[in-house]
């Protein structure tokens, strides 16, 4: 298979909530730069095999599938625990690239105000306890000297502000300063911490809820004139991935914020801490 970056032969990744949307993408991708993949669903399995299917017939005659699959809800930390040894067990060593996708919403996009308890605490159990519990689980156990990342997705609306996002916007913004600190909880172990904020991106979570003419109006505000592609973010998280992704650290921690217009503008607009660790 193709490196288009930096090859991850030899790598384990898990990207959880990989059975669609980006994390569908970002496997697919990182299994294209020479990782071996565990993909991890939630609700759908008939997803996540084809995934699979599609990884291990692109790999070609190999000795044993290079891409397995894991039934795992990231909230629960016995389940957590079980995903990392099941990587472990499947490929016969350490995990070394832990990327987060799983996520969601709530497509009504109530007001704060017109937010259930329930909803509020269900989309923080995923979206918040859920990355904490795949950063503590990869802290501990990611290979350390090199080569270990942890990726998680957050979100441009922790800086677009959107009303009718608030529950989903602050779950996001708590995964975001978490990552930060743990950038430098993870200093001199050879592995970076490290969240990438889409912006619009063209996916069932995206449409979900939203009228053609707030599509459009989206659209209409995008340089390029479209709503970003899944390709566009695993793009950046296979750079981050990679040994070239390490090199873009300096405190360990980079942000960067709505891939479409990184893109786009031919620029980045990502938030360094310009000292050495």
């Amino acid at each position: 298979m193709a490196s288009s970056v930096s090859s991850l032969a030899g790598r384990v990744a898990i990207v959880t909530g990989s059975s669609r949307g980006i994390g569908r993408a970002i496997a697919i991708h990182l299994a294209e730069l020479g990782a071996k993949i565990v993909i991890n669903y939630t609700t759908r399995s008939t997803e996540a095999d084809q995934v699979a299917a599609e990884i291990n017939s692109s790999a070609g005659t190999v000795p044993q599938p290079i891409a397995v699959v894991f039934l795992a809800d990231i909230s629960e930390p016995s389940q957590i625990k079980s995903l990392f040894d099941a990587a472990e067990k499947a490929f016969n060593s350490p995990v070394h690239i832990l990327v987060n996708s799983a996520g969601i919403l709530n497509p009504n996009y109530p007001t704060i105000a017109n937010t259930p308890i329930e909803e509020f605490d269900r989309i923080f159990k995923v979206n918040t306890r859920g990355s904490f519990l795949c950063c503590k689980e990869a802290a501990k156990r990611l290979k350390r000297g090199g080569g270990g990342r942890i990726i998680l997705l957050t979100s441009s609306l922790t800086e677009a502000l959107i009303p009718g996002q608030g529950a989903y916007t602050a779950s996001k913004a708590a995964v975001e300063a978490m990552v930060k600190i743990l950038a430098k909880e993870l200093k001199g172990l050879g592995i970076t911490a490290n969240c990438v904020s889409p912006g619009p991106v063209a996916t069932e979570m995206f449409f979900d809820g939203k009228s053609e003419e707030t599509v459009m109006n989206i659209i209409e505000r995008s340089p390029f004139g479209r709503l970003g592609e899944t390709k566009d973010i695993a793009s950046v998280v296979g750079f981050l991935a990679s040994d070239g992704g390490f090199k873009l650290q300096f405190s360990g921690d980079t942000r960067i914020s709505n891939i479409l217009l990184c893109i786009n503008n031919a620029k980045t607009t990502k938030k360094q801490k310009w000292k050495s660790s």
